[in-house]
């Protein structure tokens, strides 16, 4: 018999990630005085799903989470998360595996029709 469904357990750092996401949804929300029930109905959501979100809920789609954000008109700093030109780490990790020389290849190799060798 299964037990009841809980959420997986997420990192520390992960989850105050996504209650301060939260606490900003609902800050943005009320700086519109946009009341709950409205924004569900933009976005297309319950209001229980609403309330979810801004409490950082983990178990929550994050195509909700996006949608809440397009209906703040938030949605563009979505696209910026994982930004290749602002990943540092990535980066610096890349420039190690760079060769150290470059070179040409064969020319005489290059021009050798295939099957003749």
């Amino acid at each position: 018999m299964k037990g009841p469904l809980t959420a997986p357990l997420l990192p520390l750092p992960v989850l105050r990630a996504l209650r301060k996401l939260g606490q900003d949804i609902r800050d943005a929300r009320r700086r519109r005085r946009i009341p709950v029930a409205i924004l569900a109905e933009r976005a297309s959501i319950s209001r229980t799903t609403l309330n979810r979100i801004e409490k950082g809920g983990a178990a929550v789609s994050v195509g909700n989470y996006a949608t809440v954000l397009f209906a703040l008109g938030l949605v563009d700093r979505l696209a910026a998360l994982a930004d290749a030109s602002q990943d540092t780490l990535g980066r610096q990790l890349e420039e190690e595996h760079l060769p150290k020389r470059i070179r040409l290849s064969n020319p005489r190799k290059a021009k050798q029709p295939k099957g003749a060798q």
